[in-house]
């Protein structure tokens, strides 16, 4: 008999948070304690009612109250608000945490987790992007692994297996480019919504989806494997390769590199991670290579998508500057998907919001969420 493990999901209406439970209905081994979303009462009333969580999470208040009537003739509690996800996130009976929401709200629950000695299965990058000193400290006081959810990041983990870290010459991290590679500026000037949600080979969030075509997602994953793998974002190199079959590669000092394939499918490094070291069964995402017979590779267009070059900064300077780069970003994705900024607008406002806030090295909690809301408003009055 397989070993049972037990978790609990912040973020389980989510495309991390749905495929995580399907991966739950495939091992059999997998006993669900908590469960979160930010608003969807239908969803979550489901997952409730199919996984029977000891705890649940919504996090608006009034729709939470409104789901406390829907399960009332079930054992789950519910709760609601920041403290809610920590509730879901520190549930006693769960060993493993799979933090599956979006932004910087996935940050305070991690560190309540890592508290309690839970393992995190890390969705959230921006966990680790705003803070990534506090977070790894608490891993190594409290004893918890920190097992990476984001295919790019578990192909790193994976090829790493076995291997000294000291023998490490860089990371090459691959992005799909997203839905506008090959494109410039002037061919961008009038990007829809629609047009920045077309993703070539993933489907995603809609944050992520747009994230995913400025290249900002590739720089919150640049400044997050700084931190999961300890490496300089210097030695940490993007490359687009755009049939997304190679999720990422290490380089080792013998100019040896090894790299994790497979088929575009988050459920590969959700199970990994989750079972780890075990590797179980899997079905429906077998790699045909016949299918693929030419696998590209390509510099990004750093002029063009510009944010990158911007991570890459924030990720050398340190301090808060990574948190205002996440947050600018978050506020300008709000914003262009309420047609209220141009698409090009986003990378402008996030440069703008890290020109005009001051850093400060070795953060504390505080700090951060006071320049989570400092770059949030440099990027409003704008407006």
């Amino acid at each position: 008999m397989d070993k049972i493990h037990n978790i609990s999901i912040i973020g389980s209406t989510g495309s991390i948070g749905t495929q995580t439970l399907e991966v739950v209905d495939n091992c059999k081994n997998i006993r669900v304690w908590g469960l979160s979303a930010y608003s969807d009462v239908d969803l979550l009333e489901e997952q409730i009612r199919k996984y029977k969580p000891k705890v649940a999470c919504l996090v608006r208040e009034d729709k939470a109250e409104e789901l406390r009537i829907r399960v009332a003739d079930t054992g789950t509690k519910i709760y609601s608000g920041e403290s809610g996800l920590c509730e879901v996130s520190t549930v006693s009976e769960a060993e493993t945490v799979v933090t599956a929401v979006v932004g910087i709200s996935g940050l305070i629950p991690t560190i309540e987790a890592i508290k309690q000695h839970k393992n995190i299965a890390l969705a959230n990058k921006e966990t680790l992007v705003t803070g990534g000193h506090i977070v790894t400290q608490l891993c190594k006081e409290y004893n918890s692994k920190l097992l990476p959810v984001d295919s790019e990041h578990s192909a790193i983990f994976q090829s790493l297996e076995g291997n000294r870290r000291e023998d490490v010459k860089r990371i090459i991290l691959t992005a799909s480019g997203g839905p506008f590679f090959g494109k410039t500026r002037a061919e961008l000037e009038n990007v829809t919504l629609q047009d920045a949600l077309k993703h070539p080979n993933w489907s995603m969030g809609a944050k992520v989806t747009i994230d995913s075509s400025t290249l900002v997602n590739k720089g919150l994953e640049v400044i997050e494997a700084k931190w999961l793998f300890g490496v300089d974002v210097s030695d940490i190199k993007v490359l687009v390769h755009r049939e997304s079959i190679v999720h990422s590669m290490v380089e080792y000092k013998d100019n040896g590199i090894i790299a994790q394939l497979g088929y575009p499918d988050m459920k590969l490094p959700i199970q990994y991670a989750i079972e780890y070291p075990k590797r179980l069964p899997m079905s429906g995402n077998e790699l045909d290579f016949t299918k693929y017979s030419k696998l590209t590779f390509a510099e990004p267009d750093t002029k063009t998508f510009y944010a990158l070059e911007l991570a890459y900064s924030a990720g050398k300077v340190g301090g808060i500057m990574p948190t205002v780069f996440n947050s600018a970003d978050e506020a300008a994705v709000e914003l262009f998907m309420k047609g209220k900024i141009r698409y090009l607008e986003i990378s402008e406002v996030i440069g703008e919001a890290m020109e005009k806030i001051k850093n400060i090295q070795n953060p504390s909690i505080k700090e951060i969420m006071e320049a989570d809301k400092e770059a949030r408003r440099v990027v409003y009055n704008r407006l």
